[in-house]
């Protein structure tokens, strides 16, 4: 074998283990798990470190922990570069290596270690570099990709981005408009408070958003009948955002519910079929092997571990795929005949082109110890044989079957 194609196998085994795992590889589940409890440990122990008396009685304890999640990060970060071409396998090396470096997952895991690392070479600009460890916080995001609830909010914002976007633009132009107004009517009598016009916006910010800091208000007339009426538009402006993502939610969840309904009105057929050396579809990719409409592959199962059919895929021998079908529904029902051949079966050890049967007749199928066998002319059935046929001619000693 090929030494560069262990070494491919062997990295691609680390992605699927260091990628969301399925439910038969316990490996990639383990990691997952492990990923997830760093990532907890790590953050409660920088929210742990900030208290005086838990910091004095187990500072040691808690930089160690801190240490060691933050060179898991660190290792992490190294294998998903290692193995970035399987995340992005329709590209060239170097491009998905700079699309992973540059997406906000790639971002996050390298700000999740290296401000940490940073002090040793610039001891400096420690303390700007601590700031950036707040970074790690965005690695919740990582558990967010396991559970599929969690993930509906991620698809409730990312199909809502434009309603979402377009209120929020329309908050910023009435605080810009709102705080120019403010300043010029508080100005005058207020030129230590509203000094320029971004002390409007930060009143305008406090105002529309309702949180009411108090430290910066209207005290002439005119600014207090203004800042009245922004607050009744602040309380409209912020419900905004607020009814968008609700009515994200009750689509998402009725979506949801129609596919489940949908799912139980028109059934889907599944069918398993296993592929031999000597199968046409063995060394060919799932787009390429001609299925047709209406037919899918629904699952690969390899070595037994499940993989997703996406059109890339090379499919081998020895692979069993499950394709899918929608089921047959019509008018006029189609009714098959089986036969079990027994040892006196005039059908016995007889090749099938040999048959003395009608142009009415016509077999199907074979099945022989469990297997499905084409009904070729040069098939010898044999005692013990299910055929399968069509036909319609009496037969004393078939079964019906209804579809």
């Amino acid at each position: 074998m090929d030494p560069n194609n262990i070494w491919d196998c062997r990295r691609k085994r680390i992605f699927e283990i260091i990628e969301i795992g399925d439910t038969y590889d316990y490996p990639s589940r383990a990691y997952d798990f492990l990923n997830a409890v760093a990532i907890v440990v790590n953050l409660v122990v920088s929210v742990m470190y900030t208290f005086d008396d838990i910091r004095s009685a187990h500072g040691t304890l808690l930089l160690t922990i801190e240490a060691v999640t933050v060179a898991f990060f660190f290792v992490d970060y190294l294998l998903r570069l290692w193995t970035v071409k399987f995340l992005y396998p329709g590209m060239p090396s170097y491009r998905s290596f700079l699309k992973y470096v540059f997406s906000f997952t790639g971002i996050v895991d390298l700000l999740s270690f290296l401000p940490y690392y940073l002090p040793i070479f610039f001891p400096s600009g420690s303390v700007a570099f601590r700031m950036f460890r707040v970074m790690r916080i965005f690695r919740l995001f990582r558990i967010n990709a396991y559970y599929d609830s969690l993930n509906v909010i991620s698809e409730v914002i990312a199909s809502k981005r434009q309603q979402l976007f377009s209120s929020v633009f329309i908050i910023l132009i009435l605080m810009l408009a709102s705080s120019l107004c403010m300043y010029s009517l508080e100005h005058d009598a207020q030129p230590d408070v509203f000094t320029n016009a971004f002390s409007g916006i930060w009143w305008a910010v406090s105002t529309l958003l309702t949180v009411g800091y108090g430290d910066i208000y209207p005290i002439t007339d005119m600014g207090r009948l203004f800042s009245i009426i922004l607050t009744f538009l602040g309380v409209g402006m912020v419900a905004i955002p607020t009814g968008i993502i609700s009515a994200g939610f009750v689509d998402q969840y009725s979506r949801v519910k129609q596919i489940s309904e949908y799912a139980s009105e028109e059934a889907v057929r599944f069918i398993k079929v296993h592929l031999t050396e000597d199968d046409h579809w063995a060394g060919r990719t799932v787009k390429d092997i001609g299925l047709p409409y209406g037919v899918i592959v629904a699952a690969i199962q390899r070595n037994g571990k499940i993989i997703v059919p996406r059109g890339n895929v090379t499919l081998w021998a020895g692979d069993t795929l499950v394709l899918g079908a929608e089921s047959y529904q019509d008018d006029q029902h189609i009714d098959l005949k089986e036969v079990v051949l027994r040892i006196h079966h005039p059908w016995n050890k007889r090749y099938i082109r040999d048959l003395d049967i009608s142009r009415q007749t016509f077999i199907i199928m074979v099945k022989r110890e469990g297997k499905i066998m084409i009904p070729k002319g040069d098939l010898m059935l044999q005692e013990g044989d299910h055929v399968i046929l069509y036909s319609q001619k009496y037969l004393s000693s078939a079964s019906s079957i209804h579809l």
